[in-house]
């Protein structure tokens, strides 16, 4: 279709007089400065001033990430990297000649009888393994420069930032000075242009040039999990699901008012949003309010408790797996374990007369090795008593002396009952609080395992907090159940949060390190001087990260995921920090002014920030 006022007849350059065009303005004037001043040592565009700089010298070695004190320097800094490649061929050609004229020039030094100057001798040793290095072609060369350009309100602030930039360049070992009369090609090297106009570059090799690169900070930000917090390092959300790691369990450490309890706290409720069921074990009743806010069991196990758990039961699991007895696995290990605690045995004697007769109690129940017979109703402690005292073993009769208390006494009343509880609620805490802290271990021991035995019954995606972890740790048997539970526990889809702030006790046994070092997350909160050794020790920490941890704030600390870590700050919305506080005042507050949300509150305001970041 031809519309012809639509058509615009097209004028040829030579037509356009000149006088209409004279008066236009073009893009390039626009965005240009008013005006340039060049000076020798600085220039100014408009009120703004600016000095370049080149690196003249280097430090001989370097380490991973040497340029960060100038990357995260706290005045604006226009830094720019040159690299050029360099052929391998000429550099073997002039490396030969150098390393012929530092021979002859250290022989020479031999036969007139001087002394070989040092650093002839250590240029030397580096050149020949560059050598090896770039024949083997395990290192290729290249010409490395770096620049920098200050910039300025004000000549004396000019001249106060280059002196800090040489300073902390200095506390590098790095020799810079400024483009003298030749700032204009200086400014303009380091504008993003990727033009070198000043030239001035270093040999470096492959290793040392990798040491360079300024993008350190790692980042945890995937599609799927939950928020654990804010990357310090570039503000970027730390969002992670554990469970797509080679295991799911985390170990916190830190000490006292660090902000652990909140952090887990955070990641239970957060988890539990998105269908992982919490079981928490709480040794001082700090997760009552969050379970009875979310709709949660709490059980707590005491001396006028109504919650009892029988060590004894059979999670009748085992019943079709041939690789695993359910009994042989209860009393070869578990229960095993905890008569050493309870009557603590010193010999290898009174384990086998233990053994038999935890054999003999389940036989009088009509429970064998066959699985079939696992769903019969278990034996208590006191029927274990019974067998120990029918026996004709004086060494039987002693143990059953010393398990008497925990059958007849005030701790029958705890370990000598059928089982009341369940883990059918999403979200269960258990609570030994007014237990004594000789009858913990113990209580820990036996809900850890109850815990494991209705794991194993029915495998869904869990997570088992253990908080005060170190009160396990005290006893060899028990830090051995804790450690087999966090070796097994990726079998069965769970988790096993280890929380502790006895960093050093805990981390004074092979077990505790192997706990720590065998989990896949682990965070690392504000540390006391003492503790901090040994975790440098096992997480190889840097001197800055020592320094980091001991200094950091509240809900501050390194979050470590896989091979890859980060400095991390807790946070959480208004109603989340109304649940999850530990802080004895804001408890008191919300306890008198019961303005503790509920879930559904709490579900509203976490679907607006979603969509709000979206």
């Amino acid at each position: 279709m031809n519309i012809p006022f639509l058509n615009k007849p097209k004028v040829k350059e030579e037509d356009v007089n000149p006088k209409l065009t004279s008066g236009l303005v073009s893009v390039q004037d626009v965005i240009a400065p008013p005006a340039i001043e060049v000076d020798f040592n600085n220039i100014k565009i408009g009120q703004t001033y600016f000095r370049s700089m080149f690196i003249a010298g280097y430090p001989r070695f370097v380490s991973a990430n040497w340029l960060a004190p100038l990357i995260n320097f706290n005045h604006s800094l226009d830094i720019s990297m040159f690299i050029y490649p360099v052929e391998s061929k000429e550099i073997l050609n002039d490396l030969k000649r150098k390393i012929a004229e530092m021979e002859a020039t250290i022989e020479s030094d031999i036969k007139r009888g001087k002394v070989i100057d040092p650093s002839v001798q250590v240029a030397l040793d580096d050149a020949l393994a560059l050598q090896e290095q770039l024949a083997k072609g395990a290192e290729k060369f290249f010409q490395f420069g770096l620049y920098i350009t200050i910039m300025s309100e004000s000549l004396d602030e000019l001249d106060q930032v280059t002196k800090e930039v040489n300073s902390t360049l200095g506390a590098l070992l790095i020799i810079s000075k400024p483009a003298t009369l030749q700032m204009e090609d200086g400014f303009k090297t380091t504008l993003p242009t990727c033009l070198d106009k000043l030239m001035i570059t270093r040999n470096m090799d492959t290793t040392s040039l990798a040491t360079t690169f300024p993008f350190t900070s790692s980042e945890l930000t995937a599609n799927e999990g939950v928020m654990y917090g804010i990357n310090e390092h570039n503000d970027s959300l730390i969002i992670f699901d554990r469970f797509t790691l080679e295991n799911a369990n985390e170990v916190v450490l830190g000490k006292s008012g660090s902000g652990k309890s909140f952090l887990v706290k955070l990641e239970a409720l957060r988890s539990l949003m998105f269908g992982t069921d919490v079981i928490i074990i709480d040794p001082e009743e700090e997760y009552k309010n969050l379970c009875n806010s979310v709709g949660g069991d709490y059980v707590s196990f005491g001396f006028s408790s109504n919650t009892y758990i029988n060590p004894f039961e059979l999670s009748g699991a085992a019943e079709g797996e041939s690789t695993e007895n359910e009994l042989q696995i209860k009393i070869g290990f578990t229960l095993a374990r905890l008569l050493k605690i309870m009557v603590e045995t010193k010999s290898a004697e009174e384990d086998a007369v233990i053994h038999n007769a935890l054999e003999m109690t389940y036989r009088q129940k009509g429970i064998t090795y066959d699985n079939s017979t696992h769903k019969n109703e278990p034996p208590l402690l006191e029927d274990l008593y019974k067998v120990l005292i029918g026996m004709e073993n004086p060494m039987a009769q002693n143990i059953a002396l010393r398990l008497e208390k925990f059958v007849k006494g005030s701790f029958g009343q705890i370990f000598n009952r059928k089982s009341t509880v369940n883990l059918k609620n999403p979200f269960t805490v258990f609570s030994f609080r007014d237990l004594e802290d000789q009858m913990r271990s113990l209580a820990i021991f036996v809900i850890v395992d109850y815990i494991w035995a209705q794991i194993r019954r029915n495998m869904k995606k869990r997570i088992l907090i253990v908080d005060e972890a170190w009160y396990l740790m005290k006893n060899q048997n028990s830090a051995e159940f804790l450690w087999s539970f966090a070796k097994r526990a990726r079998k069965y889809y769970l988790g096993l949060t280890t929380i502790t702030q006895d960093v050093e006790d805990f981390m004074a046994t092979d077990l505790g390190k192997t706990i720590v070092t065998n989990s896949s997350i682990q965070m690392l909160m504000k540390q006391s001087p003492a503790s901090i050794d040994h975790l440098a020790g096992v997480f190889y920490l840097s001197e800055g990260e020592k320094s980091f941890l001991l200094s950091t704030n509240v809900g501050e600390g390194l979050f470590f995921a896989g091979s890859s870590h980060v400095a991390m700050r807790v946070v959480s919305s208004p109603d989340e920090y109304k649940l999850i506080t530990t802080k004895p005042q804001e408890v008191q507050e919300q306890k008198e002014s019961q303005e503790t949300p509920t879930v559904e509150d709490l579900l509203k305001t976490v679907t607006t920030q979603l969509n709000t970041n979206q």
